[in-house]
């Protein structure tokens, strides 16, 4: 067979596991070859290319609207950071096809310097996964996700919007594939003068605000034998943000991000085996310039050289066995932080036990290592169950230690660095409840979280802030998602709502930590009539502090903000689209000071073929 036989055992007929059924079918092939393994025990919501036109402005408003993710954006197309149930951007493990790229420098990523076009699908999944994603998933992590399919032919699509602010976006995208060849190619680029008005926020000009990035994508595979299979994937990324200034009178800055992916992988394929070795290449580069017409002020430079393997065996039937090994290099330079020239080793055995009882049982348990130079690493552990109790109702129970390491700012900045950082170590507790009756879903997830040794930059009697292990955090709230679909002849309805309630404390001082709205509510509305396509989104978040001290004069106002779009399809190949963003001119922040934009518009046309 020359398919991924032991994946479609494990995810598609795992209740059967019938090993001699030995037919030839055409199948997906994954990069990140443990997301199905994932969704089998835990809540993944799933952003199709389709839900990213919705919201084509950037990542951080994708993300805002379509899943429980606080998203702290310094005005449009700014420094973003984001939050899953009240943690940190550091606590947050971006995963590009199945490789963690949190910055070597910040430990986290900016959300919108990282492309979210050319993706077959984006993952959002709240809790932690370091036993599978290493450092930083422990709020939650965000997977960009590609696959290559076999036997589809040519296919070509484009996608162009123009919209307010003198915002242009252009995505084109170009596949072919045989029984045994594999490629897919794609670029973006999106550009915006992005000088919106909000004259009710004390007169605010988006001045200074504009931004551009490029983002190209290669990949081809090749089923070199029936059981082996040799694919590759790069990703170039260019990216130019204007910080936005108050007054014309102030210096004009940017930032400027060029990053570098590339993952070769060799897989072999059996009926009760399967093997995976990637071996990837990683680069990040950024320039932060204190006056835009000036020679740049910092910057760094980070690479990273990756080995990483993964073995899977079904030892009984109903026994499976993972084996997940991995190797790093991590390599740093900065410019004007006083960072020379760092390095550091990282090694990580990970071993993963599922067992499929019955038809209706099933349980997942895994214990990791991570061998960090100069650092002592934690031993992790995660439990996952899932019962499907009746035809109605299924429960799934998650307990796990997940952690994070310190990032080159935390261990060389200068001055300040502090080399004698712990990582950081969460334990977690989510129990979710799904109920589906006719056509309705509904899935209701309380969740606790305790986090231990937080990294905070302080300031020193010095008179520089320098990072230390802090106090302890504890996180519990809510996740709850109501869903519908339904097709009557030529008509489909889809909508989904969800809410979430998060209470995350300082317990030193028993104040909610900053940028935590305690509530939450984002919702959409699909509706499709044969060539005719109509959705309406919105998102209420709650009243958020902007201190440590829940001053209530500064903390952010709650707000709702609803947008809503039409498309329609001609010739089969030809979709004209149309879309309103706020719609009832809302004034609304998501950081302290910058307001987001009131009412705009955009029109876009997508070609496919």
């Amino acid at each position: 067979m020359d398919i991924k036989r032991s994946l479609v055992l494990l995810f598609s007929s795992y209740s059967c596991l019938l090993f001699s059924q030995e037919k030839v079918i055409d199948t997906v092939y994954v990069f990140d070859n443990q997301m199905s393994k994932v969704k089998l025990f835990h809540q993944v919501t799933t952003i199709t290319p389709q839900d990213v036109e919705k919201n084509s402005t950037n990542l951080s408003e994708l993300l805002r609207f379509q899943s429980p993710m606080y998203i702290k954006e310094n005005g449009r197309g700014a420094v973003s950071s984001p939050s899953f149930r009240g943690t940190t951007a550091q606590q947050t493990a971006f995963v590009w096809n199945g490789i963690n790229i949190n910055s070597n420098f910040l430990g986290q990523g900016d959300v919108n310097n990282i492309s979210y076009w050319g993706f077959d699908q984006i993952d959002v999944k709240a809790g932690g996964g370091s036993v599978i994603y290493g450092s930083g998933a422990i709020g939650g992590s965000i997977h960009l996700n590609n696959d290559m399919g076999f036997n589809r032919g040519f296919h070509t699509s484009l996608f162009s919007e123009v919209a307010s602010f003198n915002t242009y976006n252009n995505f084109a995208k170009a596949s072919y594939s045989n029984d045994k060849f594999s490629f897919k190619a794609s670029g973006h680029q999106t550009k915006s003068e992005n000088n919106y008005e909000v004259e009710e926020a004390k007169n605010y000009i988006n001045r200074n605000g504009k931004y551009s990035n490029t983002n190209f994508n290669f990949a081809a595979a090749y089923k070199i034998a029936p059981h082996h299979q040799i694919s590759w994937i790069s990703e170039f990324y260019n990216g130019s943000q204007h910080y936005p200034i108050f007054f014309e009178s102030q210096d004009k800055t940017k930032y400027e991000t060029q990053n570098i992916r590339s993952l070769i992988s060799w897989d072999w394929n059996k009926a009760n085996f399967s093997n995976s070795f990637k071996a990837a290449y990683t680069e990040e580069n950024f320039q932060y310039f204190g006056n835009i017409d000036k020679s740049k002020t910092s910057g760094g430079t980070g690479k990273n050289y990756i080995l990483k393997n993964d073995f899977n065996y079904f030892i009984l039937p109903k026994l499976n066995f993972n084996l997940i090994s991995e190797f790093q290099v991590n390599k740093g330079e900065g410019y004007g932080s006083g960072i020379d020239h760092v390095s550091r080793n990282i090694g990580s055995v990970s071993g993963l036990i599922r067992y499929f009882a019955t038809k209706d049982i099933r349980f997942e348990a895994g214990v990791k290592k991570d061998f960090i130079q100069n650092i002592n690493s934690p031993l992790l552990f995660s439990f996952s169950g899932k019962w499907d109790a009746t035809n109605w109702y299924n429960l799934n129970l998650s307990i796990s230690k997940n952690f994070r390491f310190p990032s080159f700012n935390d261990l060389y900045w200068q001055p300040g660095g502090n080399i004698n950082l712990k990582p950081e170590t969460s334990y977690q507790f989510e129990l979710r409840n799904q109920f589906k009756i006719a056509d309705v879903k509904l899935s209701v997830t309380p969740y606790y979280m305790s986090i231990h040794d937080m990294i905070q930059w302080l300031p020193t009697s010095l008179g520089y802030y320098s990072p230390v292990n802090t106090y302890k955090v504890e996180s519990y709230g809510i996740e709850s998602q109501i869903e519908y679909e339904k097709k009557y002849g030529t008509h489909t309805l889809r909508s989904s709502v969800g809410y979430s309630y998060t209470k995350s404390t300082n317990l030193e001082t028993q104040k909610q930590l900053m940028y935590v709205p305690l509530h939450k509510v984002f919702g959409n509305i699909d509706y499709q009539y044969d060539f005719l396509r109509v959705y309406v989104q919105g998102m209420f978040n709650g009243l958020t502090y902007t201190d440590t001290n829940e001053k209530r004069s500064d903390a952010l106002d709650p707000y709702f903000v609803m947008n809503s779009g039409v498309s329609a399809t001609l010739l089969k190949n030809y979709t004209i689209g149309f879309k309103v963003n706020n719609i009832f001119n809302q004034i609304y922040y998501t950081t302290a000071f910058y307001p987001l934009p009131k009412r705009n518009y955009s029109v876009n046309l997508n070609i496919n073929f």
